[in-house]
């Protein structure tokens, strides 16, 4: 038998390519396996544009009971959607999706109500909640309603000069309303000079920086209903001389906040913060970049928050209330007692120094079985409005307060991160650069290199 044709270098050669061939298959085979079995990702963006925050996770892993979120849309607009409900199928083996294409099973669509595409119903047992958008938000917030049941509402105080959610200006609280309706509350306002009542819906009460006194009635109201076991946020400016809108001191108000242990200070601060000046604040906007221990502040640490024109807090326990401090002022803070002037000024030798307490929050024995009050208290309001609610982490910690308060703490968390502008700004000369060495000087160096190699070929 002649076996020389086995030791031919030919017969080697595809005897090599074959084994490499199977090894490679092999390779993808087992690779493909293992990716269908084991669903993993790595978000490598900036800002984890593609991962679920922790809110969400939270939500998902305490699922005590089997989710199905079915999706509508056309054909061709399922991908998008796979990659976004296809997350949080891998957050929980409870959590199921279901792809309709309305224009083939138009029963079904018409059977859950659905009038556009790109729709998204969660169904928790009998529950089922439609996403307000679909983005994690929405999806998350109808699990949320599905979960939680019922209707919370935020009641914004009016009649006084205080921010009105309606206002789209930059001292408006439009965008406050936006955020909160996106986390699940309604909002509504309320006007207690009409009628010196809390209503009995909402579940939290906000002041937002009223520039006029709160009559006594108005005072006993939020008296009644925060020691009734309700909840109250407190948002307060200092009581400014300054400009055509001048803001009270509203002593009637702040008397009751400070029979709960809250004093607020007739006093402005003013912060140099060096981190202040590398993000284009001035003295007037103290950076808040460290918190203390509080379920409110704990997922911000790392997250900066700014607060225009604030006043600061002294606070203590009384009978019925513990106080606890958020935040305070940077140790190079001081307190200016002229309020008055525009001008602002720095005198060492006058002034207070810092740190102040600038936020916070504390509960009240009502004395009954699950049935506390709790309040909140920050020495601002602007920080919550139009202009600055979207810096940094305000928004966050906007959220967290109508958390805690309506005790819903398990969502306390950085909620999901918008995208990032990530473009490149080049001055017309760094433009004429990067063209130049890409478009000429690459292209000649490579001529040159393969005109040298043909001549030493040659």
């Amino acid at each position: 038998m002649n076996t020389e044709w086995v030791k031919t270098r030919q017969t080697k050669y595809v005897t090599y390519v074959t084994i490499y061939i199977v090894v490679i298959l092999a390779i993808i085979v087992g690779a493909n396996y293992l990716a269908n079995r084991y669903n993993k990702s790595l978000d490598a963006t900036a800002n984890k544009r593609f991962s679920l925050s922790d809110q969400t996770r939270k939500v998902v892993g305490d699922l005590k009971q089997d989710v199905t979120i079915q999706y509508f849309d056309k054909a061709d607009g399922m991908q998008n959607a796979k990659d976004l409900l296809g997350r949080y199928a891998n957050l929980s083996p409870k959590v199921h999706i279901e792809y309709i294409d309305y224009m083939k099973k138009p029963q079904l669509a018409r059977a859950a109500n659905i009038t556009k595409e790109a729709t998204a119903i969660v169904e928790i047992g009998a529950k089922k909640e439609e996403a307000k958008t679909f983005d994690e938000e929405g999806i998350t917030g109808a699990m949320i309603r599905a979960i939680k049941g019922g209707v919370r509402t935020v009641c914004v105080v009016s009649g006084s000069g205080e921010h009105r959610v309606e206002d789209t200006g930059q001292d408006g609280f439009s965008d406050f309303q936006t955020a909160v309706q996106r986390d699940n509350y309604q909002v509504k306002a309320v006007n207690l000079l009409e009628k010196a009542e809390v209503p009995s819906e909402c579940t939290v009460l906000v002041v937002s920086g009223p520039s006029g006194d709160y009559v006594q009635p108005e005072v006993d109201a939020i008296k009644k209903y925060v020691e009734g076991g309700g909840r109250a946020m407190f948002l307060l400016d200092p009581p400014l001389k300054i400009g055509r809108k001048e803001i009270s001191d509203n002593n009637a108000l702040h008397d009751l906040l400070a029979s709960w242990g809250v004093t607020a200070q007739k006093d402005l601060l003013l912060d140099e913060n060096p981190l202040s000046q590398l993000v284009g604040l001035g003295p007037e906007v103290p950076l808040v970049t460290a918190y203390d221990s509080h379920p409110i502040v704990n997922d911000l640490a790392g997250t900066a928050t700014g607060f225009p024109l604030s006043r600061s807090l002294d606070i203590k326990n009384e009978n019925h209330t513990s106080v606890s401090k958020l935040f305070a002022t940077s140790p190079s803070s001081f307190s200016t007692f002229n309020l008055s002037t525009p001008e602002i000024r720095i005198d060492p030798n006058k002034d207070k120094k810092g740190p102040f307490t600038l936020a916070a929050a504390g509960t009240y024995d009502t004395g009954k079985p699950s049935s506390q009050g709790r309040f909140i208290v920050v020495g601002n309001s602007r920080w919550a409005s139009n202009s600055f609610l979207k810096f940094n982490g305000n928004r966050n910690l906007a959220l967290n307060m109508m958390n805690w308060l309506s005790s819903d703490e398990d969502l306390i968390s950085i909620r999901p991160k918008e995208q990032e502008d990530r473009r490149l700004s080049l001055t017309r000369a760094q433009f004429l650069m990067v063209r130049t060495v890409s478009q000429f000087l690459l292209p000649l160096v490579v001529v040159i290199a393969g005109v040298m190699v043909w001549a030493k070929r040659r």
